[in-house]
């Protein structure tokens, strides 16, 4: 007993010291990692491999094509977004300003993750944000979890593309202009 008549510990509880700490240590060092921009991850099932164009096509609110053979040439940023998500009207804001400057020279659109149905939905959201870029709806597979760039629901999801459709930087979660920047810096 301690001196307020507690129990002091056993010795077998100091046991689970060396747990604890590893599951604290691998817990903070983890945390710290969400400031790195996550690429897409190689060889997993559904998601896309570095270094190979990946194919899509989806359905545009117009006439301008959002597919990988219409945005080859120049670098492209598309964005996953919902429009119930707060982050993801953030996001957009962020890729409406930096639209105006790259006006020739990257491609952006946005891909919304939701279904036919709201197809009049998104046409108010891209009105109301200003958005001028390529906006369209994702097809039932992306939707579901699938399709060509893998499970894009953690909204918003940014991609940038290279000149020949490869993935060259993906993040998911808010990506401020600064870090697209860098992300198109060479590209």
């Amino acid at each position: 007993m301690d001196s307020q008549g507690k129990k002091a510990p056993k010795t077998t509880d100091v046991k689970l010291l060396p747990a604890l700490m590893v599951s604290l240590s691998l817990s903070v060092g983890l945390a710290g990692c969400r400031g790195l921009p996550p690429l897409a991850p190689v060889g997993v099932s559904g998601a896309p491999t570095l270094n190979v164009a990946i194919a899509f096509h989806y359905d545009s609110l117009d006439e301008r094509e959002v597919s990988s053979d219409a945005l080859r040439g120049r670098p492209t940023v598309i964005a996953f977004v919902t429009t119930w998500d707060l982050m993801s009207q953030a996001q957009v804001d962020f890729l409406v300003a930096m639209a105006k400057n790259d006006v020739d020279r990257v491609n952006y659109a946005l891909v919304a993750l939701q279904e036919v149905k709201d197809r009049e939905l998104v046409e108010v959201y891209r009105s109301k944000l200003g958005v001028t870029f390529r906006v369209a709806l994702g097809d039932k597979e992306t939707i579901a979890g699938g399709g060509p760039f893998g499970d894009v629901h953690n909204v918003p999801t940014i991609v940038v593309l290279d000149r020949d459709g490869r993935v060259a930087w993906q993040r998911v979660g808010l990506a401020k202009s600064e870090d697209l920047r860098a992300a198109l810096r060479g590209l």
